[in-house]
């Protein structure tokens, strides 16, 4: 084979190579679209749901790869419950104690994907200093260029189940239900 045919080659191999292999793509949590809600059952009464309103992180994908990871940070005094009154109840020691511990942390372990899409993310979920695996299934994913931002954009919704009592904030039980279940309206903007 002469210098020009190994040279066009290895060109071409390169050039699909490249294609193959897609980086590593990061997205910056976009705080005016993302909001972590949780639900409870009161009493018996009703469920109730209330939200944090100040979020921040990172999701990193390779969906050619199959990989990422999605590391986030709750303002725990951040919580909406409607009323003042109750969220600064909600705020004291019994439940989330926002003076001693004023952020709650997400760090994925692993992300599942389904063809290109991630399906759920693993991971250690840390609430009044107490870290648990909570494993988040995401319910719908979504990934193009914004229209108004005009760069890559991706958003999604993802759910799990927790027990309060696991994370120190038990009190009432099971009167007001243990079990509280996460959801997670997500949208993050490439870097």
């Amino acid at each position: 084979m002469n210098k020009l045919a190994l040279v066009v080659a290895a060109s071409a191999l390169s050039a699909l190579s490249a294609g193959t292999f897609a980086a590593p793509e990061t997205f910056n949590l976009d705080p005016a679209h993302t909001f972590p809600r949780f639900e409870y059952n009161h009493f018996g009464y009703s469920n109730q749901q209330h939200r944090f309103e100040k979020t921040t992180g990172r999701i990193v994908l390779d969906r050619a790869a199959r990989t990422g990871s999605v590391e986030v940070s709750i303002d725990a005094k951040s919580v909406n419950t409607g009323t003042a009154l109750f969220n600064g109840h909600i705020q004291a020691a019994d439940f989330f104690d926002t003076d001693t511990y004023p952020v709650i942390t997400f760090k994925s372990s692993a992300v599942k994907f389904d063809g290109d899409k991630p399906v759920a993310v693993e991971g250690n979920l840390t609430i009044k200093g107490i870290t648990r695996p909570v494993t988040l299934t995401v319910t719908n994913f979504h990934a193009m260029p914004h229209p108004m931002l005009k760069k890559d954009a991706i958003g999604g919704n993802a759910v799990a189940r927790v027990k309060r009592s696991e994370f120190n904030m038990g009190k009432y039980a099971p009167s007001v239900s243990d079990e509280v279940t996460l959801s997670i309206a997500v949208e993050a903007i490439k870097e």
